[in-house]
């Protein structure tokens, strides 16, 4: 007998490079906001943080590097995924932001971004590779644990008063 398969929507991968971070933008701002809701300390800072200082900084830590953007597209051209990621002069690879919606999170998507952002870093030859979860988002290390991604330290930041 066939194998069953679960109808899973099909899904279209293009990247780019930092010219592509404005298509990102509704995606981040729903990832801002989960951010300012798990955030224990810093909702402050989620709640002033806008799109264009995101990606001032990603575009300025990667200065002398490049930026790639991947997204993921439905059947009917709905961004529904992305992943941005950077290396900088010194050879730093950085998963600067990913995000899938929650409908269709659990097919894969978030994988082959991360697929597609880790194999893009390899070739540019990263030394290193990094990503920053927010305190809060702790949910998040089993799937980056998944790619080789474990905690090494914590930085603590003084809250201004």
């Amino acid at each position: 007998m066939g194998e069953h398969l679960v109808n899973k929507p099909r899904i279209k991968y293009v990247h780019g490079d930092g010219g592509m971070l404005d298509e990102i933008k509704v995606l981040w701002e729903t990832l801002n906001r989960h951010h300012l809701s798990v955030s224990p300390y810093f909702k402050d800072y989620y709640l002033t943080l806008t799109f264009e200082e995101r990606k001032h900084a990603i575009l300025q830590r990667a200065s002398g590097g490049e930026v790639r953007v991947d997204l993921a597209l439905d059947a009917s051209g709905e961004l529904v995924g992305y992943c941005v990621s950077s290396i900088d002069r010194w050879l730093t690879g950085e998963i600067d932001s990913i995000f899938v919606t929650a409908k269709y999170r659990g097919q894969g998507i978030g994988r082959a971004l991360m697929e597609k952002a880790l194999a893009w870093l390899n070739c540019k030859g990263a030394k290193k590779k990094i990503v920053s979860v927010a305190v809060g988002n702790e949910q998040a290390y089993g799937f980056y644990s998944r790619f080789g991604f474990l905690p090494r330290r914590t930085l603590l930041e003084q809250k201004k008063q």
